[in-house]
């Protein structure tokens, strides 16, 4: 009876029990490797030499562009630099000379990253990395996991660590559509990869990880990354001893030279198809290694007809003007973004010139300060929160604050030791909200962000669509409100679509439909949601109504359409934007200043023949052309507003009887008969003509210094302020 097990014991298995499953476990898993590494043998190479094209279509389904050409030369491994070779392994496998064909540690561990949100990770050695890439495929399966692990061992055993890590080198893929090292010796430095030098060879190595996305041609705003990586792979030479401490401490980032296009991608069809690339990567509907394999057939959003008139419109407003006599012109760039507010496609994306001139693409870019266009999603987060100025007021567009001048901002009664200045550094006194929008006072919005709190606004703007990881954003802090963070154009346009949608957020999409072999690919739900009150929506598009009907983008009247909209100039005149919509559109544009040789940023002082750029010149103008272009044949819609209290609308924010848009106010995909864009057909009556533009914008002064780097500047052109009382009477005569 002593032996016997009682009580709790009797539920638990004996030791004998225990022992002989794990004895079982362990012979059930040996014999299945014994199995899969008798039963996989190595296969013949696979088919990524020969990868299929992706094809195009804009949203009609006319042929947009291809790609899928394959830029591929081996090289023995004597032409390839042992410090490229050791660069390479620095990045990728620093034990692989020494370690074992597989590593199920580094395996469980990136499964284990990859679950639990930390990140995509690979956890597979060099020769992993080759047997996927030269004889399997980019499928994230479990049966192609399988064999890799499989053919990797046969492979260790059969190959030499030398032959391997050479296959490697001329499969693998550096972006630029270059397959192998000595591809990417051309396409990023013009040089056969034997003349390597050790920062090129570490370049060329960081590219491994993400090819497209640390291509500093395209991407320059992602050097901080491109930079970490770059300094992780020559710290590892160091710690390796393939490289001496002196010579890592004197090395210099090589900067690769610009990207040569392929022809089917000149215009702006390079444009799109890199910005559609990094949707689909970014959306994870489908990522770069599997889209490289080819045969996708992508369905855009983007309207040809869109897409031709925001080229023309650019054209004509801007890149005509530009002479070569004048330095200054040669820095000259643009980005622009359209988006149907009722459903989140892009219908238009302007990303540069040419992308065989310019790789970088002006839409999506994030690296220039939004300057004043960020300042309506500061009033909008201060009626969406229900905020006061300093004195306890609620904030209205009636709300009068003081405009003076470098005003020292005050939060709580203590001086917070921001100043910042008004262009041209005009003084206005005491100036409505309304008016400050109008005439984009800084001292203005400087104190309502601090009413309102920069969290609190760097939170309205991520709900209306700004990323949460912006440069800038989060770091701007009090500054945030003058608009020093850098989201893109796309973003921008992204936020005020949600402004236009009165307060309803829908992420933005470039694509309706991906397949391959006949299949539908899954793309994501786009849900939406309510960013903001409705009120706070529409009472902010009530002050940029006034903003286009008084204030410093009058020029988009010549849309000949009811437009709100906001101006925006970055600190030194780098960058001038205009940020604007319709009830059916959203549309922003920005005119960027870039050194062609050094890709700096640099002042547009001088450009096109002005004294200075502001939002109001080429950026309004553009916008104007292109919102006419684009809406010509549609029905005019007024805004149907619901304001918040004590915002009483102006006879222009009455809504109109015929808001209600019908099914063909977009370029959504066409269930009926459609014009040659792809759009259905509208019976409605075409607008009447707009009202010729103004063949010279306004020229403001160039002011005397360069503003404050910490300040952007605003956009009202120069002009005497006139004494306080007659501000107070102006506004009580305008206000009651």
């Amino acid at each position: 009876m002593s032996g016997q097990r009682t009580g709790w014991r009797r539920v638990l298995p004996t030791w004998r029990t225990m022992l002989g499953t794990v004895l079982l476990f362990l012979l059930l898993l040996i014999g299945a490797l014994i199995a899969g590494y008798l039963l996989v043998d190595i296969p013949p190479a696979n088919s990524a030499a020969k990868a299929q094209t992706n094809v195009y279509f804009y949203a009609d389904g006319s042929e947009l562009a291809r790609d899928g050409e394959v830029n591929r030369q081996n090289v023995r491994l004597a032409q390839v630099p042992k410090h490229v070779q050791q660069a390479v392994l620095a990045a990728e496998d620093r034990d692989f000379y020494a370690e074992s064909a597989v590593d199920p540690v580094a395996m469980l561990r990136a499964a284990w990253n990859t679950a639990t949100g930390k990140g995509k990770q690979s956890g597979s050695t060099i020769t992993q990395q080759y047997v996927k890439n030269y004889y399997l495929g980019q499928e994230q399966t479990l049966t192609r996991k399988a064999k890799e692990f499989f053919i990797a061992i046969k492979l260790d055993h059969e190959v030499s660590k030398d032959n391997i890590l050479l296959g490697y080198l001329n499969s693998s893929y550096y972006g630029r559509n270059a397959y192998g090292i000595q591809a990417a010796a051309q396409a990023y430095y013009g040089r056969d990869s034997e003349r390597l030098t050790v920062a090129q060879g570490a370049y060329l190595a960081t590219l491994l990880n993400a090819p497209s996305a640390y291509d500093l041609a395209a991407h320059p705003d992602n050097r901080p990354r491109v930079l970490a990586r770059w300094n992780y792979v020559l710290d590892g030479m160091v710690e390796q001893q393939w490289l001496s401490p002196a010579d890592r401490a004197a090395m210099r980032f090589p900067m690769p030279k610009p990207a040569k296009t392929s022809p089917g991608l000149s215009g702006q069809r390079g444009y799109l198809v890199e910005a559609v690339k990094d949707y689909l990567r970014d959306q994870k509907i489908l990522d770069e290694d599997t889209l490289r394999t080819g045969g996708y057939r992508i369905t855009t959003t983007i309207s040809k007809r869109r897409q031709n008139a925001f080229v023309k419109a650019v054209g004509t407003r801007l890149m005509d003007r530009l002479d070569d006599s004048r330095p200054v012109d040669r820095n000259v760039r643009a980005g622009g973004a359209s988006i149907d507010p009722k459903n989140g496609r892009v219908v238009a994306l302007y990303g540069g010139i040419d992308f065989a001139q310019q790789y970088v693409n002006g839409a999506t870019r994030s690296d220039y300060q939004v300057g004043s266009t960020f300042k309506p999603l500061v009033f909008a987060s201060a009626v969406q929160n229900h905020s006061t100025t300093q004195d306890g007021t609620a904030i209205t567009p009636e709300t009068v604050y003081d405009g003076t001048n470098k005003r020292m901002t005050v939060s709580h009664g203590h001086a917070t030791g921001f100043a910042p200045a008004n262009e041209d550094d005009r003084s206005y006194g005491p100036i409505t909200v309304t008016e400050a929008t109008d005439k984009s006072v800084n001292a203005v919005y400087a104190q309502m962000g601090i009413d309102v709190g920069p969290d609190k606004v760097k939170a309205t703007a991520v709900d209306l669509g700004i990323p949460a990881d912006a440069p800038g954003l989060a770091a701007s802090r009090g500054a945030i409100a003058l608009g020093t963070a850098t989201p893109s154009v796309l973003d921008m346009t992204q936020a005020y679509a949600t402004l236009a949608h009165h307060g309803t957020h829908r992420p933005y999409t470039l694509v309706d439909k991906v397949t391959k072999n006949d299949e539908d690919i899954e793309l994501p739900d786009r849900e939406e949601t309510t960013a903001i009150a409705r009120e706070a929506a529409d009472t902010t598009t009530a002050i940029l109504r006034s903003v286009v009907e008084d204030g410093t983008g009058s020029a988009a009247q010549d849309a000949g359409r009811p437009a709100a909209g906001k101006t925006g100039t970055a600190e030194q005149d780098k960058a001038a934007w205009f940020a604007g919509y319709t009830p059916e559109l959203a549309t922003v544009v920005a005119v960027l200043g870039q050194n062609p040789d050094s890709a700096a940023q640099e002042p547009l002082y001088g450009a096109g023949g002005l004294p200075r750029v502001n939002g109001g010149d080429f950026p309004a103008q553009i916008w104007a052309d292109y919102t006419a272009a684009a809406l010509n044949g549609r029905p005019v819609h007024d805004f149907d507003l619901e304001l918040q209290d004590g915002a009483e609308p102006s006879p222009s924010t009455e809504p109109s009887d015929s808001e209600s848009a019908s099914p063909g106010d977009s370029d959504s995909p066409p269930s009926g008969p459609s014009d040659p864009d792809g759009t259905p057909t509208v019976t409605a009556p075409p607008t009447t003509a707009p009202t010729p533009p103004t063949t010279e914008p306004p020229s403001p002064t160039v002011p005397p210094e360069t503003p404050p780097a910490t300040e952007p500047t605003n956009d009202f052109p120069t002009g005497g302020p006139g004494g306080e009382d007659e501000l107070v009477r102006r506004l009580r005569a305008r206000w009651g």
